[in-house]
């Protein structure tokens, strides 16, 4: 066998080959292996990378959307003020913008009311007449130097002098509480009202000025026992969702017999069907 491998190099040849073989399979499995876990960490660094970036681009997200939130919320109450600034004109009312902090609150609490942040020292004093550009609200009923407390109209202890838009029925609107309608005494039985007539204040009082709208009348009936009408109504303003409001101040200029006769146009409300 050694003599004829000698002679033909077959045996030698052989192992160089099974040699060769092993070595390829040994050498291709390794760089399988080092390819195969090259490629893993080049994956993990991608993820990691990945992940930072959904990170960041999820945090710039939630930015965004925190902005646009609070644009809306500046937009809304731009249409606010803007809704407030376009409020009638008079010489004898001077208009005053304030915030509203809070609903009842304190030793008022029990009654009907929010709470403003003007004070007597800036022109919030008591019976001050309180209106947004839909309507009356109410009027202030204390006051400290900085803050002051206004009675809702919704109150049953408020009183406001009103007459209807169109016919010019006069009566006393009183509030019956929060959720409850208005209702309007001493209206006479052959008073020209309706349902769906918008009440305006009658300024007769002195407290608010004339015409500003008040409430939009739901019901009327005739009663059974006295000779006035049964009228009932509700706010034109919603009183839960009230953020700013614009105080009446009187100047002490002496008002037209005119003022307010007119309900402007952007006070129009449609009657109901």
């Amino acid at each position: 066998m050694y003599t004829w491998n000698q002679r033909t190099r077959t045996l030698d040849e052989l192992a160089e080959n099974i040699g060769l073989e092993l070595t390829g399979v040994a050498l291709t499995s390794m760089h399988t292996l080092r390819d195969f876990a090259l490629d893993y960490w080049r994956r993990y660094f991608a993820l990691v990378s990945v992940r930072e970036e959904n990170e960041q681009l999820k945090a710039r997200l939630d930015s965004l959307e925190a902005r646009l939130v609070e644009d809306r919320e500046s937009l809304a109450e731009l249409e606010r003020l803007r809704g407030l600034i376009d409020l009638p004109k008079s010489p004898s009312w001077k208009p005053l913008g304030a915030r509203v902090l809070a609903g009842r609150m304190g030793p008022n609490a029990v009654r009907a009311s929010i709470v403003i942040n003007r004070g007597y020292v800036m022109g919030g004093r008591p019976n001050t007449p309180i209106i947004t550009n839909n309507g009356l609200v109410g009027r202030i009923l204390r006051a400290s130097p900085h803050m002051a407390t206004v009675l809702l109209i919704t109150d049953p202890t408020s009183r406001v002098a009103i007459s209807s838009q169109t016919g010019r029925a006069f009566g006393i609107l009183i509030g019956k509480g929060p959720e409850l309608q208005l209702e309007v005494i001493y209206m006479r039985r052959d008073a020209n009202i309706k349902h769906g007539d918008v009440l305006i204040t009658a300024g007769v009082d002195q407290k608010f000025p004339k015409g500003i709208p008040v409430a939009r009348v739901t019901r009327v009936a005739h009663s059974d026992y006295t000779q006035f009408l049964v009228v009932e109504a509700v706010p034109l303003v919603d009183l839960r969702h009230l953020e700013e409001v614009v105080l009446l101040d009187p100047t002490g200029t002496a008002r037209l017999p005119e003022e307010f006769d007119d309900v402007p146009t952007r006070f129009a409300v449609p009657l109901a069907p």
